[in-house]
């Protein structure tokens, strides 16, 4: 209806200004030509003054706008049903559930709708403007086309914008769903009763007992009767035969594990893909059977339909506690094997692997009665005092089972401590920070029951089970990503072998690729398992789905569409039009210029520029695609070259070097360079500067721009061969063709020196006193050119001492002198004496 009134009241509008153009136009020439006969006036303005009225509307456009008009009166419906009102969470869930597929189906009939309209925005334009007053009117057929291809944007365009308002209206209703379901988990969860040591409590649990008792008596009654009435023969059979082959699943998959998968005690070290793959064989085999086994049943009991409705609930609960117990021991049986030390994944200690299986089945099996017992009361209407009561008991029941296992880690590492020292212990335990929170969550579930906030300290126990559970499954799923992923592309792995043979990537590149892989498997695991640690506060995919989808697919921010897809696949065509201006470079350098007669400066002028001219273009079409036009991005280098102007010169004038280096690579990391009076490696490339490390271990910041202008001397430029210069000097009488032979010998004999070009000795000078001879050999690595040359002047003078060149002649032994006629007297002779002089001066 709203459709219909639209399209009448713009036909009018149309209608109207035709008369309105018409008569003004009549009435105009009516003014400047008195003098034209009145026979001929009503011919010659009759096709000016008549336009025609628009084409109707199209049948898919029709089609597209009943489609909207569907929707929105669908939302309105649903938008009407949640006001005003509290509704039950299941209820907005489903209210939720039916809103995605609309939202989907009004994003198609806009992103339909959008080509179109764009193609009757460029068929008007064809047509130019409309002509201003004063100029002459166009004629009567150009006005039609112009009227029906007006009427075609104005309903198209009204289209997209009832489209659009839809869209944002259902994204709306959906936040608002999802505020409402948060609002309410929010309250039920920090609703207060009566804590677990209340009087009060107690007093009406004992008021409640004969009511329960008599609810009891009639949900048993009830079962027992249906139990009569629909049992056969047929039917015991059915159940006896489920229940016999779940008890064999249960009680055989402890001897079916250790069987198929064998975790061999001998093997001490295990290859880390053996382990992986034992371990999830033994969850597999652990836990399958069990899972199994309880649906079996369950199928059973449902198909034969002899336990009440409201009892069904209790035996899914504990059919599904007994397959929930099986699998935590078999997860935890999988990552820590208690009874095979070599085969686990974690390294803990034997005897706290041993305690977190027994605890966590301990807490396991106290969470599944807490939770049988209270679909239990379900089932029988339990009253609220006893609900309470009953949650309370068996959530802390949970927190001291969580408690007294801290205690039993705390006790286990002072005592490793007091005996061994504080680290002796190399395994992963349970450490100070998780111990802690672990105190905290068991202080907080002990404070919520005491409190009153059972609801809080139940939903507290569920996490902490969960996301233990979560974590223990996001270890294992990373660890198999790491090994059977970027493992299998690692190394000489019969995959890499065969993706290299046949598609000809390099092994660095295959284990890049396994690296990449890898971390995106891992940041897949990582969103799953933070989606289902949110999952119970009310923060579900939907909402994570619809923030990516936002960023994905665009979102605007003013008049400025952001598109991740659209980025995306900008990089794609800019890397596409990249690898064809390589190719299109490989082939002139290969095939093309070397044919010609060109030189070599020529060619190599001719390849850069087509390399330049590719990534432009490439830029151009990957702008283009980005919704940036050229006038765009001619604003922004008109801005940009103001601010050159203005004293960015040297910043550009350094980008732009920076530029040039990494493309042309005239140096490049690692190469050894004389820049001015300095000389080191080139560690890193910036956009600004260049950090070259010098001997001494100091850095040097050499601006690009010097580096493109200046004079640079690249040592290792085509390759990393050295020179090694010895200088030796020789005394003049020494025989020049013996010098000259030691030192080839010498520069022969080291390994390191190249034969090819051979070493060669220079008769470079003759002084007064001396002959200097220079060395020249060169060596494969120029890194290796200084301790050379050392190791080449210790062999040669080595070899010029043993052939004594160089060496002075031994000096002639001195005569001995002639002893003196008075000469000092003997050391015995003065002893004597002091001895006479001693017993002179002693007293009688």
């Amino acid at each position: 209806m709203i459709s219909m009134g639209m399209k009448r009241l713009f036909r009018a509008a149309v209608i109207v200004a035709g008369i309105a153009a018409g008569g003004a136009s009549h009435a105009q020439q009516a003014q400047t030509s008195p003098t034209t006969p009145p026979a001929q006036s009503p011919a010659a303005t009759q096709p000016q003054a008549a336009v025609p009225a628009p084409a109707p509307i199209s049948a898919e456009t029709k089609a597209a706008r009943a489609k909207l008009d569907g929707f929105k009166a669908d939302l309105d419906q649903k938008e009407a049903a949640i006001q005003g009102r509290t509704m039950p969470d299941a209820d907005l869930q489903n209210i939720r559930v039916q809103i995605e597929p609309i939202i989907a189906e009004i994003r198609t009939v806009v992103d339909e709708q959008a080509p179109k309209l764009e193609a009757s925005k460029q068929r008007l334009s064809q047509l130019g403007p409309k002509p201003d007053k004063g100029q002459p009117e166009e004629s009567a057929d150009v006005a039609r086309d112009r009227a029906e291809r007006e009427a075609a944007v104005a309903e198209l365009d009204e289209t997209q914008r009832l489209g659009r308002a839809l869209l944002v209206q259902a994204e709306q209703l959906n936040t608002q769903i999802g505020d409402l379901r948060r609002a309410g988990f929010t309250r039920a969860l920090f609703e207060q009763s009566d804590g677990l040591l209340s009087p009060s409590l107690w007093m009406n649990v004992v008021q409640a007992v004969p009511r329960e008792l008599r609810a009891l008596g009639i949900v048993l009654g009830d079962a027992l009767e249906q139990l009569e009435r629909s049992t056969s023969i047929g039917v015991l059979l059915l159940l006896g035969l489920a229940i016999g082959v779940a008890i064999a699943l249960y009680a055989g998959r402890r001897s079916l594990a250790p069987r198929l998968v064998r975790r061999d005690p001998a093997v001490t070290d295990p290859a880390r893909r053996s382990r992986l793959l034992a371990a999830l064989g033994v969850l597999i085999l652990g836990a399958g059977p069990a899972i199994a086994g309880s649906w079996i049943v369950w199928v059973a009991f449902d198909s034969v339909d002899i336990v009440p409705p409201r009892l069904e609930q209790v035996g899914r609960a504990f059919l599904s506690g007994l397959a929930f117990i099986a699998f935590v021991r078999a997860l935890i049986d999988a990552i820590l094997a208690p009874d095979h030390t070599s085969w686990r994944l974690i390294p803990v200690r034997d005897a706290s692997a041993a305690r977190i299986m027994s605890f966590a089945v301990t807490l396991a099996t106290v969470m599944v009665a807490g939770k049988v017992i209270e679909s239990f009361n379900t089932a029988i209407a339990a009253a609220l005092p006893v609900t309470v009561m009953t949650r309370a008991v068996f959530a802390l029941a949970a927190g001291l089972v969580f408690a007294e296992l801290l205690r039993r880690f705390a006790a286990r590492e002072s005592q490793d401590e007091a005996c061994l020292g504080p680290y002796v212990a190399q395994e992963v335990d349970i450490g100070g920070p998780m111990r802690s929170f672990g105190w905290f969550v068991v202080a907080l579930i002990v404070g919520s029951v005491v409190g009153g906030y059972v609801a809080l300290a139940s939903f507290v126990v569920d996490q902490a089970v969960g996301i233990s559970i979560v974590i223990a499954l996001l270890v294992l799923g990373i660890a198999f990503a790491d090994e059977f992923i970027g493992g299998s592309l690692r190394g000489q792995t019969r995959l890499a072998t065969a993706l290299q043979a046949n598609t000809g990537l390099r092994r660095r590149s295959l284990e890049q690729i396994g690296i990449l892989a890898s971390g995106i498997m891992r940041l897949a695991l990582i969103v799953i398992a933070i989606l289902l640690v949110l999952l119970p506060w009310g923060i579900e995919s939907a909402d994570v789905t619809g923030s990516l989808r936002a960023l994905f697919f665009g979102f605007n921010v003013g008049e400025v569409t952001i598109s991740l897809s659209s980025i995306l696949i900008a990089a794609v065509l800019f890397a596409a039009g990249f690898a064809v201006t390589r190719v299109i470079q490989r082939w002139l350098n290969n095939t093309f210029l070397p044919a010609t007669e060109l030189d070599a400066g020529l060619r190599n002028s001719i390849s850069t520029a087509a390399g330049y001219v590719g990534i432009i273009i490439a830029g151009m079409i990957a702008f283009t695609y980005l919704g940036l036009s050229l006038e765009r991005v001619t604003i922004v280098a008109g801005a940009l070259s103001v601010g050159i102007g203005f004293g960015l010169q040297s910043i550009v004038n350094n980008f732009i070097s920076g530029l040039i280096l990494l493309w042309e690579r005239p140096i490049r990391v690692g190469d050894l360079v004389v820049v001015g009076d300095g000389e080191g490696y080139v560690r890193r490339i910036n956009v600004r500067s260049t950090e070259i490390q010098a001997f001494d271990r100091s850095t040097i910041i050499v601006p690009n721009s010097n580096l493109i202008s200046g004079i640079v001397r690249n040592r290792v430029r085509n390759d990393r061969v050295g020179r090694v210069l010895v200088s030796i000097p020789v005394p003049r009488a020494s025989d020049p063709d013996q010098v000259a032979e030691i030192m080839r010998k010498a520069a022969l004999a080291h390994r390191e020196v190249m034969s090819e070009p051979a070493p060669r000795v220079l008769f470079k000078k003759v002084t007064e006193n001396t002959i200097d001879f220079d060395l020249i050999c060169f060596v494969d690595d120029i890194d290796a050119a200084g301790r050379v040359s050392s190791d080449i002047y210790f062999e040669i003078f080595r070899g010029l001492r043993k052939a004594g060149v160089g060496v002075p002649a031994p000096a002639p032994a001195p005569e001995p002198a002639e002893e003196p006629q008075d000469k000092a007297p003997k050391a015995d002779e003065k002893e004597d004496e002091t001895l006479t002089l001693l017993k002179d001066k002693t007293p009688a």
